[in-house]
């Protein structure tokens, strides 16, 4: 690590857009990327379209997934940036996930950055695209920012091959290889404090800057008006770490008057699990799986929910979380990673202990009671919380790192200090 700075720092406001200096030749490297569906693929789909709009040359490497190998033009957000896909294998026990093959990674890494000839190489991960990138940019002398979206944990979800017993050893040699990847890097960041902090921990490497993942807030549309019915949404991958069995077991919980519906955004490994628990917990037609939607689909989704639940103990951000927020919904998430930084005990939501089904139930119950001029307050507690993520900040503060410039974090709204609601009034009644 060769910067020296404090990763603590807050600015009180974010750099005008756009930057007087020259525009820069971006490459990005990202072991998941767009079509994949997950909040490390769309944030690097966010941030290469964001750069694009800022004037900036922006190339991806990523593995080819369902798309043709080589180099192309993609567009994303209406910009137009080069991705440049590698043959890729895809990991079967997963519904999605695909990997560029390791033993190639070096030399596919090294073909691309001397065509590119980049200023700045940014690798989203160690697995294996940022271990070829780093690797190959630190030989040249370029500049190199690594940000890390990984928690090696969750990744033995995906496998069945390592027996529950060698599990921690192998989370071990997977922190050791992020240690070698990262540790090329000139500046690391990761998505939140706590996740910095974790990551700091786990690798040995200090000074990791908090630097929010961003969403373009005026994407989303916030909705006032009272409404007709109480539907609960949870957006995300349906896999085991988001915990969506806690979430089914608590609607199943709460009081028939409520006639609660729920909204289940999103495709993954538990999806056929959870439809059939789902029924069995006799929710019936009262839970709605939709598998993957379009964007204009998912937003149509936040605007129509009343409470958006976040049940994961796994997020090192959650853009979910943070694009609910910015549709005007109050959020119920469980008290896990990084998700208090979002999600302010009585003031947007409420937080719950990590799988207490009782619990979340008690939460949601009591939005779901609030008078609409209360429910308001939360609404518009979460826009305001949200406005610090906003992906403009996130953009100047990249930048910054790219040049090599002095920068301080992109201010984010911290949790705040006062003790946590022990007691809603639906627990009181309880």
């Amino acid at each position: 690590m060769t910067d020296s700075r404090d990763p603590h720092t807050r600015t009180d406001a974010p750099d005008a857009p756009g930057t007087t200096s020259r525009p820069l030749r971006i490459l990005i490297g990202a072991d998941t990327f767009s079509p994949d569906v997950n909040g490390s693929a769309r944030f690097a789909e966010h941030l290469a379209s964001g750069l694009a709009s800022r004037g900036h040359d922006v190339h991806v490497v990523a593995p080819s997934a369902k798309l043709p190998t080589g180099a192309h033009i993609e567009v994303y957000d209406g910009q137009k940036i080069t991705v440049h896909r590698l043959y890729s294998w895809r990991w079967y026990p997963h519904d999605w996930l695909t990997f560029a093959l390791p033993w190639r990674i070096k030399q596919n890494s090294a073909k691309i950055i001397d065509e590119v000839k980049p200023d700045v190489v940014h690798f989203q991960s160690h697995i294996i695209v940022g271990r070829g990138v780093s690797t190959e940019a630190k030989k040249r002398g370029i500049r190199i920012v690594g940000t890390n979206h990984v928690m090696p944990e969750n990744l033995l979800a995906f496998t069945v091959i390592i027996p529950k017993f060698l599990q921690n050893w192998a989370i071990g040699l997977a922190w050791a290889a992020a240690r070698r990847s990262f540790s090329r890097a000139d500046a690391v960041t990761a998505p939140t404090r706590r996740a910095a902090d974790f990551f700091e921990k786990a690798t040995g490497i200090d000074n990791v800057y908090a630097i929010s993942c961003g969403i373009n807030v005026d994407n989303y549309v916030p909705d006032f008006t009272p409404r007709t019915e109480n539907r609960i949404l949870f957006v995300g991958r349906v896999a085991g770490e988001k915990q969506i069995d806690v979430l089914l077991k608590a609607v199943q919980l709460l009081p028939a008057d409520l006639d609660t519906k729920i909204e289940i955004v999103g495709g993954g490994d538990q999806l056929r699990n959870l439809q059939n628990m789902a029924n069995q917990l006799g929710l019936g037609d009262r839970a709605t799986f939709t598998g993957y939607v379009t964007e204009e689909e998912l937003r149509r989704a936040y605007t129509r929910a009343t409470i958006f639940a976040m049940p994961s103990i796994a997020e090192l951000q959650s853009i979910a979380t943070m694009e609910a927020m910015a549709s005007g919904l109050p959020v119920v998430a469980a008290d896990a990673m990084a998700l208090p930084h979002l999600v302010h005990d009585g003031k947007n939501g409420f937080l719950f202990e990590p799988g207490n089904a009782q619990q979340l139930a008690d939460r949601l119950e009591h939005i779901l009671r609030l008078p609409q001029e209360e429910l308001d307050v939360l609404k518009r507690e979460s826009l305001d919380i949200v406005a610090a993520h906003d992906i403009q900040r996130t953009l100047n503060t990249f930048e910054h790192l790219y040049r090599g410039e002095p920068v301080t974090a992109p201010v984010v709204v911290q949790p705040p200090t006062a003790e946590k609601s022990e007691d809603t009034p639906a627990e009181k009644r309880a």
